[in-house]
Formats: C-alpha cells, structure tokens, sequence
C-alpha cells in the first residue's frame, strides 16, 4: 500500500534521522478520503502562519499529485514556493504529467530548483 495511513507505506524508514526541532505533519489520516495538498485537513496552514513563514520548500511523492497540489496552495496563500527537482518524483500515468506538473508550479509563480543550488 502506498501512504495508507497506519500502513509500511505510509511509515517513515529507521534510516531517516530527523533533527529535534523537526516537526512531522501528516496528511491522509483518513481512509476513505484522497488527501493530496499537505495544507488541506493538517494543521500545517496555521503552523506556518503563526510562525511567520514566508517560504516553503517542498520535497516528496508525487510530483504531479501531492507536490503539485501543496505548491499550488502555498503559493495561493501567499507563500513562496521552491520545489526541490531532485527531491520529488513523479506518478507519471502519462508520460510527462511530472513535467507538466513542475511547469504548472513555475507558471504559478513557484520556483523549481536543483537542492545543490541552495545556499546553507
């Protein structure tokens, strides 16, 4: 199954070493309901407006579902979106529907960029 929540597909792996100050929302915690924005049915939205957030960086499965679906609401709230190209991938149930997804995002006004380009 693939991010059922309560499944192994929806479980983090032993191998991923979160920082303490790592906060981990999840989205999809119902069954019966597709849940593809993270910032639809999470507290993630107020999370980041009472802390002053003002950019999102955003990583995961799929590109053309979930990644595509958080941007697009994060930059209709106001926020500016950077996706990490070699950090999403995608469904791709027609071929090409990641990149369409990524052009989307950048049509939107988010940016699309290598993580080796960010500066620590």
């Amino acid at each position: 199954m693939h991010c059922v929540v309560s499944s192994l597909g929806a479980a983090f792996t032993d191998a991923v070493q979160w920082p303490g100050d790592v906060t981990a929302v999840s989205k999809a915690t119902q069954r019966d309901r597709e849940a593809y924005s993270a910032l639809v049915g999470t507290a993630l939205r107020e999370y980041l407006l009472a802390r002053g957030v003002r950019r999102l960086f955003v990583a995961g499965l799929a590109t053309d579902f979930c990644v595509r679906a958080t941007a697009a609401d994060a930059i209709a709230l106001g926020l500016d979106v950077v996706v990490l190209r070699d950090a999403v991938a995608a469904v791709d149930v027609q071929p090409g529907d990641g990149d369409r997804a990524l052009a989307e995002i950048r049509q939107r006004g988010g940016l699309v960029v290598e993580s080796g380009a960010l500066v620590p």
